[in-house]
Formats: C-alpha cells, structure tokens, sequence
C-alpha cells in the first residue's frame, strides 16, 4: 500500500513565497531523496534500471512528479507536464558502479514557458526518517521530527527554506541540469 507524501506547512512567518507555490506561478521543481523511501509512495513502479534504461524518464519518476503536484496544488498534473531531468544515485561497490541506484530525483515544470532557460526553482528533498530514528531530520530541519508520525504512515518530504542548508546554488544547479538534458536530447543522446 502507498503511503502518503507529507508535504509540512511552511515553519516561516510569512510563509516563504514558493512554499506552497501559488498555482498560477511558473515554477521548475525537483524532488529527490532516497530510492526506499520512494518506494513507499510507488510501490507498484520498477525501479530496474535495465528494463528502463533507454527511457526519459522512469515510470517511476513520472508517478513520483504526479504524486508532488498533488500534494502541492491539491489538483491532478496536467496530461502535459513537462519532466525536464532525472537523476538516478548509483550504487557502488568499490570502484565498481552496480546497475542499480539508491537514490532518485525528478525535476518537472509547471507553467514554465519554454523559451524561459532561468525558472524560479522548487527544491524539495525526501526525508528518510525509519531508519535513523530521525536523526538525520532533526540534525537538518528547523523543525523537530518525530518518526513516530511518519513510519508506516507518511513520507516526509520539505521544501529547501524549512531545512538548515540554504540551497544557494539550487536554482542554477537545477537549471543547468535541465539545459544539458536539453542538449543531450537535441544532439540524439537519451
């Protein structure tokens, strides 16, 4: 069974501006985290990267993107949305890279006007909280977790202002990840 995505309520007053996003604003946004907790939300998609490897992007990736506009804009995605990158964590063993990943990340538009190489950006990242008794997420939200809320129940999932690192460099980092998918696919590279 799916569990939900748990997308918290700004912790800031105001509310930072693209925390929840305004539905009428153009906006890239990625979402990536740990591939287990991933699992939680779509535990129907296949994550083997062989079956799927010559395919942009994963259907896992797709119902991933799906699910974060839901939670975000309380709306089913357009038919149309645009995913625009994915990032796929490789898991290594030495120096060896298995064909398998631990960690996944999707990013897609809404309202972003294709000739707009420079969107405002929505980093969200997957906070894992089962494994570590939230550790993890108390040492780097800004505010207190407590796992019992979310194991079995929810997954945590917070925007870039509610979390202590200040993502300075993510709408550039975003960006230019898009652009180089761009001109992968333009020069006939998947």
């Amino acid at each position: 069974m799916a569990l939900e995505l748990y997308i918290p309520p700004c912790i800031h007053t105001p509310a930072h501006a693209l925390h929840l996003p305004p539905l009428e604003r153009p906006l890239r946004i990625q979402i990536d985290g740990p591939l287990t907790s991933i699992q939680k939300l779509v535990p129907d998609a296949s994550w083997d990267i062989e079956a799927y490897a010559p395919d942009f992007p994963m259907p896992g990736g797709i119902a991933l993107a799906k699910l974060v506009y839901r939670a975000l804009y309380k709306t089913d995605a357009p038919s149309d949305m645009a995913i625009r990158y994915q990032y796929l964590g490789w898991i290594r063993e030495g120096n060896i890279t298995l064909s398998k990943i631990d960690y996944y990340g999707v990013t897609f538009d809404h309202l972003v006007p294709a000739d707009d190489l420079d969107p405002d950006v929505l980093q969200i990242n997957i906070i894992e909280v089962d494994y570590d008794g939230g550790e993890y997420a108390n040492k780097y939200l800004l505010f207190p977790v407590n796992p019992a809320d979310y194991t079995g129940k929810k997954v945590l999932a917070v925007p870039r202002c509610c979390q202590t690192r200040k993502g300075t460099q993510d709408r550039g980092k975003t960006n230019d990840e898009v652009a180089e998918r761009d001109r992968e696919r333009s020069s006939g590279q998947k």
